[in-house]
Parts: structure tokens; sequence; C-alpha cells
């Protein structure tokens, strides 16, 4: 089969694909025939050496997968040879096959495509487990989504109306707030131009905002939490600004306000019962036509450099995508 490899740690010219050897289930695995992978930002640290995931080398990167099963484990009963899935992979998916853990698949809903089905998982699972296990996001609650027309930002914008909220969608350009706008948010903050912190005031009546989703990190957090309501709760989703920044714990006094890490892979692990129920949820929404994922470029197996330069530039809009069959 051939794969994208991560011989040695660099970006994504030093990156090679070749021929390797097809991969074989084991008693816990399936093989995926992969027919789309997804483009995530944490794909762009992991081959440099900067994600705490290490694999050993030589490694294919790509955290997500949609395919179709081609050999089962012994010990694998929810699925079977012929399934369409989509699979959580953590790193493997620029491949044309790939051998899964089996608790990391799940079968795609019937009317999802293999390309919407290789960008769902990681943006709407880990927004999903962000504002409702840790956000506890209430019906009639103001949320603030920071960095809203990328993968996980659009992904908590719809969710968050889908679970009744306000949501107030940031972003650095008028194009990208209009991406926002499209998937639901009922305002919009362009915070290239305008102050975040004085925007959200403004528009809560100087409350500020009850949940805050934060993907970037950087300048943009500190000035979101000093846009917290009290007893809101800021997720710390990750730091695409390349600044990880630090928290002035007066202000958590202040405000009575919380600050909420969010891992969602470890939570899918630890807790796959949960994490399968989402899912559940999030699948009624997309038949419901209250979830509508927006693939803004696809590319090639071989186009992979582009792909993943597109999300180190933060060019992306929606999700990226790489299609191998």
């Amino acid at each position: 089969m051939k794969a994208v490899l991560c011989k040695e740690f660099g970006p994504a010219s030093s990156l090679v694909l070749e021929e390797t050897a097809d991969p074989v289930a084991k008693k816990n695995e399936v093989v995926i025939d992969i027919h789309a992978a997804g483009v995530n930002f944490p794909d762009t640290l992991i081959i440099e050496g900067k994600y705490q995931l290490k694999p050993p080398f030589p490694f294919s990167p790509g955290g997500e997968a949609a395919g179709v099963i081609s050999s089962v484990g012994e010990n694998v009963k929810h699925v079977k040879s012929g399934d369409r899935v989509m699979a959580l992979t953590g790193f493997g998916s620029y491949a044309e096959k790939i051998a899964v853990d089996g608790t990391r698949v799940l079968p795609m809903p019937q009317d999802m495509d293999y390309v919407t089905a290789a960008g769902f998982s990681m943006t709407y699972g880990t927004s999903m487990h962000a504002l409702k296990q840790r956000g506890e996001l209430k019906p009639g609650e103001t949320l603030l989504v920071l960095g809203a027309s990328g993968g996980v930002g659009l992904a908590a914008v719809e969710i968050g109306k889908a679970m009744g909220a306000r949501v107030i969608a940031a972003a650095s350009s008028a194009e990208k707030l209009e991406v926002a706008k499209n998937a639901g948010a009922d305002e919009l903050i362009n915070y290239s131009e305008d102050s975040l912190k004085d925007k959200v005031k403004e528009l809560t009546g100087g409350k500020g905002a009850d949940v805050i989703y934060d993907p970037v990190g950087g300048d943009l957090f500190d000035q979101a939490v000093r846009s917290i309501n009290w007893k809101g709760r800021l997720l710390v989703i990750g730091f695409a600004s390349g600044r990880i920044p630090e928290f002035p714990v007066n202000l958590a006094l202040l405000k009575g306000s919380s600050i909420v890490g969010v891992f969602w892979g470890s939570f899918a692990a630890r807790e796959p019962q949960a994490n399968l129920e989402n899912f559940q949820q999030l699948f009624a929404w997309y038949s419901e036509g209250k979830l509508k994922p927006l693939v803004s470029q696809t590319y090639n197996l071989d186009e992979y450099e582009q792909a993943l330069d597109v999300l180190s530039s933060r060019k992306a809009v929606g999700k990226v995508v790489v299609k191998v069959r």
C-alpha cells in the first residue's frame, strides 16, 4: 500500500510518499481500506515532534479516517468486513490502509459520505465533549466561540445552537465570520478590528459569556478570561496561535469562574460509553439537518504537503480532507 511517512521530525516538506507493507488486524483490531482522511492541526504538530503523542518512526500522520473494513480481529463484534466506518486513529490515516483498535471505530451514518465522515470525528467529537461534559452548556446561556471558522470552531457554533445557546462567533476576518454566520451564529466579532473583551461586554450587557470555547490561546485567551460571566467556564481546547498563555488566578476568584481543560481523545478512551452517546446525538442532529459539516478543501494523497500547509498557516475554513480513494 501507499503511505505518507514521517521518518524524522520536521515540516511537511520532509515527509515522503512510499510503498509499505499492508497492515494485519490483531485480535482487537480492524483493517480499514481508507477512502478519505481528515486533516487536523495536531497533524502539523505530530510530524514536528511538538505533540504529546510521539509515535515510533516511521509513522504516517492523520488522526481520523473513513473507509470500508476489509478484515476484523476475532475479538471485535460491533462491526464486520464490508462495513462503512469512521475511525479516530491518532495517527496513520494518510495511507491506503490502516489497522486500528476496534473501540476507535464507529459505523458511518447511512446518509453520510466518506469525505464528510473523514472530517467529522475529531471536530464534532471534541466540540460535543467540550460543550456537554466540560462546559455543561445550558439552553439560554451565551457561548463565545474563538476561531469560529475553523473545523472545531464551526462545530462548536453548530452544536451550541443545537443545545439552545446564544452563540457569539469570533474570528479574524469578515470572510471567516460569514462562514460562522451561515453555521448559525447569532452575533459576530472581528477581533482583528475590535477589542474582543469590549465587544463581548457590549453584546452581553456587561455580563460576559457563560461559556468560552478557545482553540486559539495566546493573546485571545488573555482577553477571553476578562470577558467571562459570573460562574463562567473557559474551555481550553488548543493553542493554534502558537503561544500557551498563563492564567491570572485572581480572575477566577473575582468571577467565580473555571478554566476547564478539554482532551477529547483521552475522554473517548476512558469513557467510551459516554463518547458513544455523544456521537449518537451528533448523528441524530446531522440527520435532522442541524449539523452541516463544511469541507472547504480536498486534496489527493500525493498532495499531503499542501493540505498540511493550509492548517499550519491557519488558512483553513471548515475542514480540510485528503482523498485516498
